[in-house]
């Protein structure tokens, strides 16, 4: 039981670090002016601008915060879904501004996104969610 504990404790931990991080860049490093100017080739397409304004805000605070919950374990599933929701957005750009892209972003944190729903939270040990419920 221990290695499945250390194991998703490292699956949750890492998801939650890539997620936190990429956040954190976007909108601490970059500025979120420069973000949305990364989204404007968006407004050439279908999407209306407050929708293209709204994602780009969108995705980059909900990578830090959710990301942030998921690495402490607070939230946890509320936080996923948040995450697959920019998974899902980002992918849908993506594939709207080239058909043919670069999916080493978005795939790894898919699959250790689903991990993290698919297996038992039973086995999640180390989280605050836990503590707070004793």
């Amino acid at each position: 039981m221990l290695n499945k504990a250390i194991g998703l404790f490292i699956l949750r931990v890492l998801l939650g670090l890539l997620f936190l991080m990429a956040g954190y860049g976007k909108i601490f490093t970059w500025g979120m002016d420069q973000v949305y100017s990364s989204f404007k080739s968006y407004e050439d397409t279908w999407l209306p601008k407050f929708l293209v304004q709204f994602t780009a805000y969108f995705t980059s605070y909900a990578e830090l915060i959710c990301g942030f919950l998921v690495v402490i374990g607070l939230f946890r599933n509320y936080a996923l879904y948040a995450l697959g929701a920019v998974l899902l957005i980002v992918s849908y750009g993506h594939g709207l501004s080239s058909p043919i892209w670069d999916l080493s972003h978005v795939f790894p944190r898919a699959v250790m996104l689903i991990a993290l729903l698919l297996l038992p939270e039973e086995w999640d040990k180390w989280q605050v969610q836990k503590l707070l419920k004793k």
